[in-house]
């Protein structure tokens, strides 16, 4: 890698250069992140003790949350260090390291929305079938061949961004090692990884949003089919968070990544990468998981015992 770049180091240069901004930044970045990985975490508790929640659709909702904080702390970390920092430095190395985190770790989310819109899926339209076709060996499986395709993708285009010559500026302007700046920022001829990311990176994406639209597709079909207007309400509503994480996910990732680099806007895009990377995150443990009656008889049923157990406690 060192032998194909003049640059050792890049630095960031982050959201604003101003130190009354970064202060407010710094506390707002820190509180969201503690907000996301407690709300994320305590849904990862609740799904492994509670036995209620030892079905599919938590399974998948289990790992959902998982990546989620993974998403936040790959890139969080370093954007509060480099706030209270005056250089915003990151190495070569540690810059292709995190890229390939985040396009392996952020590409998974797409994958488990698609999954989860299958367990959807078979949930409304073969109900007597559910549990041969969405139980925890198909959970695993697609899970694990989700995880694989991830990380060679991650791995092709990680490989392809080191093998780039950064003989220029050295600025990165943005908050962490992604793509679009990375290939703007280059000296070399990008339009063979261009080319890469709109036909197997738009291969990545689509395959798991066109399998979703066609499950919404037979979803829509089968509640149109149902009768009563409260079993079509109770239907739409199982599946109305789904479909809004869906909708944020591809479009902020539609209009940051599959677009030519010359259309890079610097502020507008690192907006967008706030909004995809750090605010979306955040809101889908309320968006999905904490909105699920079950999830919240679940934590209720765990407060409850806390209670209890802290008036034993004083009893005793």
């Amino acid at each position: 890698m060192k032998n194909r770049s003049h640059s050792t180091e890049f630095i960031l240069l982050g959201l604003s250069d101003r130190l009354e901004h970064q202060k407010l930044l710094f506390i707002f970045f820190l509180f969201t992140y503690m907000i996301t990985v407690l709300a994320d975490a305590t849904i990862l508790i609740l799904i492994k003790i509670d036995p209620q929640l030892h079905s599919p659709m938590f399974t998948f909702l289990s790992h959902f949350s998982f990546v989620d904080i993974c998403v936040l702390t790959i890139t969080v970390p370093k954007l509060l260090a480099d706030l209270m920092s005056d250089r915003k430095s990151i190495s070569f190395s540690a810059c292709i390291i995190q890229l390939y985190f985040f396009l392996c770790i952020g590409n998974m989310e797409f994958f488990l929305l698609a999954s989860m819109a299958y367990d959807r899926f078979v949930a409304i339209c073969r109900p007597l079938h559910y549990t041969s076709m969405v139980n925890k060996r198909v959970c695993l499986k697609l899970v694990a061949s989700s995880w694989v395709i991830t990380s060679v993708h991650a791995l092709l285009h990680t490989l392809m961004t080191s093998q780039l010559s950064f003989c220029g500026s050295n600025q990165i302007h943005h908050f962490f090692c992604d793509l679009p700046p990375l290939l703007k920022l280059s000296c070399s001829n990008t339009s063979t990884n261009e080319l890469v990311i709109f036909t197997e990176g738009g291969l990545m994406l689509l395959g798991p949003f066109l399998f979703i639209i066609a499950s919404y597709v037979g979803i829509i079909s089968a509640i149109l089919k149902i009768r009563s207007m409260e079993g079509r309400s109770k239907a739409f509503s199982t599946c109305s968070s789904h479909f809004t994480l869906v909708a944020l996910f591809y479009g902020s990732v539609f209009f940051m990544y599959f677009r030519p680099s010359t259309s890079f806007t610097l502020d507008y895009d690192r907006v967008v990468s706030v909004i995809y990377t750090i605010l979306i995150p955040m809101a889908n443990p309320f968006i999905y998981s904490l909105r699920n009656k079950d999830i919240k008889r679940a934590f209720q049923k765990v407060i409850g015992r806390m209670n209890m157990s802290c008036r034993m406690s004083c009893r005793m």
